[in-house]
């Protein structure tokens, strides 16, 4: 069954779980909850000890009886116990009250593209232990295109890119509706590390989990562009010894490192291209690509993909928070009603 509008409008509450950050919209407050998809657990007691932004610095830097939980995977939900628990305490007490006080909460979630009935499922259930009654599910593409103000609702084509964390999904959408899309397994969690191992097995030098971004280190303000400076200075721990030091990184061969990887992505967008009709794909040649997500403002990536496609390749306002403010334009009714979800919806018992 096709989600409307008009269902989305009765929704009280809209989630964006994300395997990086996890965010909720509330009807008529706005966004209220943008802070990381971690959990600190104390492992003896079962006690929750950090959610979000506390539990991810915890990371790398807790005795052994704490254990940093990311119950979201690829934005799908892989322990609903435990993402039960994180979304409880990022709501807080007072947000939590007020939507107990609505007899039929209605939510909304948005699932990648061509998710599983698994996969669907474990959202709908983590919402209901929420106490939602009804779970709807919209396609992220679609919520985010929503949210980075594309004409989706038009008959011309419209192609989106969400770089997330752990995936990177393409679509072209017209008329509301996807017409092609594709998810591709590589993501920005993919390119840090593709950075980490290059640092590891080149310069026997390991960078710390957490506090910098790996990638933004790496190349600084060079992109994954030609030009500017060849040499960045990274600090970090010795593979043999052990001690702090540093050292001076060729940041063409970073960009060589990187670019593995995103060959992936490259082939998506190609595939995409492929599938789609050719009068729309004439359309894409003066409209291009639209990026959002997190990742989308990874140094370069857009220049990269201009080269790559000879298409224009714009970066969203807000590329991170696009799918959840797409979520909350629904419920809202900020958008024209020709938009539907192509996804199915799900009742809650």
């Amino acid at each position: 069954m096709t989600v409307s509008l008009e269902q989305l409008r009765r929704c009280h509450i809209a989630v964006d779980l994300g395997a990086a950050r996890t965010r909720v919209f509330v009807k008529g407050a706005g966004l209220v909850v943008d802070e990381p998809s971690a959990a600190a657990l104390n492992t003896r007691t079962g006690a929750l000890i950090a959610v979000g932004a506390l539990a991810e610095q915890m990371t790398g830097r807790t005795p052994d009886y704490i254990r940093v939980a990311r119950p979201i995977s690829g934005g799908t939900v892989i322990d609903i116990e435990m993402a039960q628990r994180m979304l409880r305490h990022l709501l807080g007490d007072k947000l939590r009250r007020q939507l107990r006080r609505k007899p039929w909460l209605r939510a909304a979630a948005s699932t990648p593209h061509d998710s599983d009935p698994l996969a669907q499922r474990a959202a709908v259930e983590t919402l209901v232990g929420l106490g939602a009654r009804r779970v709807e599910l919209v396609d992220t593409l679609i919520a985010a295109a929503v949210g980075c103000g594309l004409p989706v609702e038009q008959p011309t084509a419209t192609m989106i890119m969400v770089c997330g964390a752990a995936t990177t999904q393409v679509a072209v959408l017209s008329l509301g509706s996807i017409v092609t899309a594709v998810r591709i397994p590589v993501g920005g969690n993919a390119i840090d590390h593709a950075v980490i191992q290059h640092l590891r097995h080149q310069h026997e030098l390991m960078l710390p989990s957490q506090s910098v971004r790996p990638l933004q280190l790496a190349l600084s303000n060079n992109g994954l562009t030609e030009g500017g400076p060849t040499k960045t200075e990274i600090h970090g721990r010795d593979v043999a010894t052990g001690v702090a030091r540093s050292v001076m990184v060729d940041t063409a061969a970073v960009r060589e490192a990187i670019y593995t990887p995103l060959t992936a992505v490259l082939d998506g967008i190609g595939k995409v291209l492929r599938d789609c009709p050719p009068d729309l794909v004439a359309d894409l040649g003066d409209r291009g690509i639209m990026m959002v997500g997190g990742s989308a403002l990874l140094p370069g990536l857009d220049q990269m993909l201009r080269d790559a496609t000879g298409m224009p390749v714009a970066i969203a306002e807000r590329p991170d928070i696009c799918a959840v403010l797409g979520l909350g334009a629904m419920l809202e009714g900020k958008i024209q009603p020709m938009v539907l979800n192509p996804m199915a919806d799900a009742d809650a018992h």
